[in-house]
């Protein structure tokens, strides 16, 4: 298969990422609206350098802090009229994954005020979105470096992305300091989201030489942080903060590139329903994944065995004992779960080992 790369977006990792390089904000406009959530850019810190960051530069600004977890399309077409007002020329999202991922939904509404908030999902729009700059604050989405936006439909609840050329940050500043300050849940989901992301890339078709080798750098930078947690039942120090931010950063490569499989839309279904945290709900699905992987591919599953240091049903314990997902799901809910996903998303299930029928699906669903 020919290798098919693209990630346009410029990423700038490390300590002081942002504060050390504020220059580059000075391209993107004259007024920005920074888009954050309710706490996570004030307590790391990344809401404050964006600030300061800003005020260097001469650079006008307005907050819009409204974003939620699993962001709602009505808030992200609000704040982009918030955008309107402040005449914006530019989104500075900091905060989470969700901060993130709106922060390029709503540079979209932004340039185009007639939109409805379920148009952004036809993809089609008169105006080229804003740019967009990011700093994020957990480690697992690896939407800093990936043209998708995942966000929820106020009337269903459920969630639906977006992806294109249009979706990419101009700039993501990459500070592993902010993830500091993530509580434990949110630690832990966040890179087992990440680890996700890694190892259902790695497993499609689409993963091969330059994919295959960025997934194989970060799948044991990112279990070795979790085996860690999962020992100690306690917060990575400084280290392995750096560890699992570069490794979600890496694994927003992967996924870039070759997508996800089929935890990631089953994971949907224990996050709207039942409240799940994103990256558990995937996790959740690990062992039923990582079977497939073995039977279906053998020589990966064994090398990332290897990558981890790890016996397959070691690698299962740690990732399902951090998920820690207690759910029942009857027969007759997992079939109509698995009619949607297949309908929604079949490439996920395309691209998954062996394949993934709806019988299967629902088998899955049911198993947990």
């Amino acid at each position: 298969m020919a290798e098919n790369i693209f990630m346009p977006a410029r990423v700038i990792y490390g300590k002081g990422a942002l504060r050390d390089n504020s220059a580059l904000l000075a391209g993107l406009g004259k007024t920005c609206l920074i888009v954050t959530g309710g706490t996570s850019a004030k307590k790391s810190g990344a809401l404050d350098d964006a600030v300061k960051a800003l005020e260097e530069q001469g650079i006008n600004f307005g907050i819009f802090d409204k974003i939620t977890a699993n962001p709602l399309l009505s808030s992200c077409r609000e704040a982009g009229e918030a955008a309107r007002e402040c005449g914006a020329d530019f989104i500075f999202g900091a905060g989470g994954g969700s901060v993130l991922d709106s922060a390029k939904a709503i540079a979209i509404f932004a340039s185009n005020p007639e939109l409805e908030p379920f148009d952004i999902y036809k993809r089609v729009y008169e105006n080229a979105p804003l740019p967009v700059a990011l700093a994020g604050t957990t480690a697992g989405t690896g939407s800093e470096v990936t043209g998708v936006s995942v966000l929820t439909n106020d009337e269903t609840g459920r969630k639906k992305s977006i992806s294109g050329p249009d979706c990419y940050a101009k700039v993501s500043f990459c500070d592993p300091l902010y993830t500091c300050s993530m509580p434990y849940g949110v630690t832990v989901s966040t890179a087992l989201d990440a680890f996700a992301h890694a190892v259902e890339g790695y497993f499609t078709p689409k993963s091969t030489g330059f994919i295959d080798i960025v997934a194989e750098k970060c799948i044991p930078d990112i279990y070795n942080a979790l085996c860690t947690i999962y020992e100690t039942k306690s917060l990575p120090d400084e280290g392995l903060r750096d560890s699992l931010y570069r490794g979600s950063i890496y694994a927003g490569v992967v996924i870039n590139t070759c997508g996800t499989a089929f935890p990631h839309p089953l994971g949907y279904v224990l996050t709207e329903n039942y409240g799940v945290p994103h990256g558990a709900a995937c996790a959740a699905f690990f062992p039923a994944f990582f079977e497939r992987a073995q039977k279906f591919s053998p020589v990966k599953a064994k090398k990332l065995c290897e990558l981890c240091g790890a016996e397959p049903d070691e690698v299962t314990e740690v990732i399902s004992a951090l998920a820690d997902v207690k759910i029942k799901i009857t027969a007759d809910e997992a079939a109509v779960y698995a009619e949607r996903w297949e309908q929604a998303v079949p490439k996920n299930f395309l691209s998954s080992p062996g394949s993934l029928t709806k019988e299967e699906a629902e088998k899955i669903l049911a198993s947990l």
